[in-house]
């Protein structure tokens, strides 16, 4: 629909527009899908009625689930629960509840966003969805009471970064090492209300989970969105959840880019985000032997089967110190029965850690599995700021599920290619 060379993110508002436009532009765009969670739901609702809201605009396209404070910790939090429950209930939105697990894992494992479609959530990690090549960004709860109410909202056609990724992997490093190094290149505030898209033969490469990682974690550089072209892979993934017919969607050749950057993953090694910021990331080796208080293996951005799978690998048939607590939570219902059917979960427990139910647990740092003050934390979630996971005294890295559970064995932060 463009006459000159479109990216991603341009031919995608150009569709759901009807008419081209290119980044700068200001659009009312249709929303395809919009998720609201336990936290943010209950302003978002208030929002709505606020506005003189009666009907959702399509309770099709609305996306209900607790993760973050499952099952209620307070008489606060069941109360917010209670509310979502109801408005569900009067509105006819499928309510997944606290059946699913996290969010971001749930919206893509029920194939509720796809390739060219615009998603937004009432959470900033909601970009996780670019993943299957949707245009999927966080928004406000007040955004977000405006669009239950129009199925619409004002967009800024966001400029793209184009990031090209080749080679191989190294035993033991992969996809959130890549997105730590490429966050400590290009800084928190670096793509800023840009779409991040990611290429090249190594992304091409990479299965479903990998992608989710990358695209969770584009917010951390200050991106709108991050986006993976949909190919052969994003389809064998969708097609046993929602009814799909492949199509093409990827930059032009001649498309205009914000910024084009190139990174070889080839001599990668394991990285490491260290308090308080996530582009404060250095190789793991810099800060090998750091004491450690409680490992956290889990979360939308690395608690996949995968990743626990690859936690299991390193661990073998070792135990976890006993000098931490190791908290191991999966993504969502259908990755927790993928570990416990692979026997992970015994393995888990058997060598000391606390399993839990798929939730978001101590990443937000509002529900359980907190820290204390002084105490240190090494988790494979997305954000390690001051009083992400407890106390603002504590302090949180970030790192893969392999050194995660390296870590976790010796009590230390520890290279995982030594284990």
């Amino acid at each position: 629909m463009n006459a000159m060379g479109a990216t991603i993110a341009e031919k995608i508002f150009s569709t759901r527009c009807g008419r081209p436009v290119h980044a700068g532009d200001v659009v009312m765009a249709p929303i395809d899908a919009a998720m609201i969670h336990d936290i943010t739901g209950p302003l978002a609702i208030q929002t709505f009625y606020q506005m003189g809201g009666t009907r959702v605009f399509d309770p099709k396209k609305v996306i209900m689930l607790f993760d973050h404070q499952i099952p209620a910790d307070s008489i606060a939090a069941a109360g917010n629960h209670q509310l979502m429950r109801k408005f569900a209930a009067e509105q006819g939105i499928h309510n997944y509840d606290l059946h699913e697990g996290v969010c971001h894992q749930v919206v893509l494992e029920k194939g509720r966003a796809g390739p060219g479609e615009i998603v937004v959530g009432s959470d900033s990690h909601t970009c996780m969805y670019g993943a299957a090549g949707a245009f999927a960004t966080g928004i406000g709860s007040t955004d977000m009471g405006f669009v239950l109410k129009f199925g619409a909202l004002y967009f800024r056609v966001p400029e793209t970064i184009r990031m090209t990724i080749d080679g191989a992997f190294q035993r033991r490093v992969g996809p959130k090492d890549l997105i730590l190094s490429i966050i400590g290149d290009i800084g928190a505030d670096g793509a800023t209300y840009k779409a991040v898209e990611f290429a090249g033969s190594t992304i091409r490469g990479m299965e479903m989970p990998g992608r989710m990682t990358l695209s969770n974690m584009a917010i951390e550089m200050g991106g709108k969105a991050g986006i993976v072209p949909p190919d052969q892979v994003t389809w064998d993934y969708l097609k046993s959840r929602r009814q799909v017919t492949p199509f093409e969607l990827d930059s032009d050749e001649d498309a205009t880019f914000a910024d084009q950057r190139r990174y070889d993953v080839t001599n990668l090694v394991p990285k490491v985000a260290v308090p308080h910021n996530v582009d404060h990331v250095v190789d793991v080796t810099e800060v090998a032997g750091t004491h450690l208080d409680q490992v956290f293996i889990g979360s939308c951005t690395n608690g996949r089967f995968e990743d626990l799978a690859e936690a299991a690998a390193v661990l073998g048939d070792r135990n976890f110190s006993e000098d931490l607590r190791v908290l191991v939570i999966p993504a969502s219902r259908d990755e927790y029965l993928k570990t416990l059917r692979a026997g992970l979960i015994e393995r888990f427990v058997e060598a000391g850690a606390m399993v839990e139910a798929p939730c978001c647990g101590p990443c937000m740092g509002g529900s359980f599995g907190l820290i204390g003050p002084g105490e240190a934390s090494l988790s494979t979630s997305n954000r390690n700021f001051r009083g992400r996971q407890g106390s603002a005294e504590g302090s949180v890295y970030l790192a893969s599920a392999a050194t995660a559970a390296a870590s976790a064995i010796t009590g230390v932060i520890t290279d995982p290619r030594e284990v």
